[in-house]
């Protein structure tokens, strides 16, 4: 049967490429996945246990069998819906333009709230020392939109916030310019603040968006940071 997989970040460079189909017997595994690549990548059997896998979007264990067409995302740890009515709980979208972070927040809030908390991450002109010169992001855009999605309706339910919106940009950019706006809206603002705090964090460890940085001596991909627990299958390589 054949399997669609995905790189991403540092791990299509490693491979080579950013997809391809393999075939793979009747019944095979998401592990059947990770061992081929481990047979045909040196470095990939290395880089194994820090990857998350999910399959047709969704994040997956090594156990879970595979069909025909199934599509396998192999993720690096990551750097990092328009509201229609009055009511409506926020945005969540992936741009590639500037984001206009004034439009954003006032685009959620209501007269009902008490606080509107914004935290607008800027590329900033250095890292460790380094010079940046520029910024280029990258996404499984489809995956990303349903776990910022995901993010946003579990930020309402854990913290009793009114709405939430989250905007992502990719492609190059510049030095100032904003790459992840979050507003978060409610009647008090220490739920507020916790839930925006929660989102970001949270967001930079789940949501499969990946930075490259570029120095004026070369470019690396950002080193995220580990997938939390709950994700399954990166016991995946043995």
């Amino acid at each position: 049967m054949k399997i669609g997989v995905l790189f991403f970040g540092v791990l299509k460079d490693v491979v080579g490429r950013s997809a391809e189909t393999v075939d793979l017997p009747e019944g095979a595994r998401v592990r059947e996945v990770l061992f081929y690549y481990a047979r045909e990548v040196p470095r990939f059997e290395a880089m194994a246990p820090s990857l998350a896998i999910s399959v047709n979007q969704e994040y997956s264990g090594a156990d879970r069998v595979l069909r025909e067409g199934d599509e396998v995302g192999l993720l690096p740890p990551v750097s990092g819906g328009s509201a229609e009515d009055g009511e409506a709980p926020g945005e969540i979208r992936i741009v590639r333009e500037r984001i206009d972070t004034e439009a954003v927040v006032g685009r959620l809030k209501r007269p009902g709230d008490g606080a509107a908390v914004i935290f607008d991450g800027v590329v900033r002109d250095n890292t460790r020392g380094r010079r940046t010169l520029y910024l280029d992001y990258e996404a499984y855009e489809a995956m990303a939109l349903k776990q910022m999605e995901s993010l946003a309706a579990e930020a309402r339910a854990r913290f009793g916030v009114r709405a939430a919106s989250i905007v992502h940009r990719l492609g190059r950019l510049e030095i100032g310019e904003t790459s992840v706006l979050i507003v978060v809206a409610a009647a008090h603002r220490d739920a507020a603040f916790d839930a925006c705090r929660w989102i970001i964090d949270t967001l930079k460890k789940t949501v499969p968006i990946w930075k490259k940085e570029y120095f004026e001596d070369g470019a690396v991909w950002a080193a995220g940071e580990a997938f939390p627990e709950k994700i399954d299958g990166r016991e995946t390589q043995r």
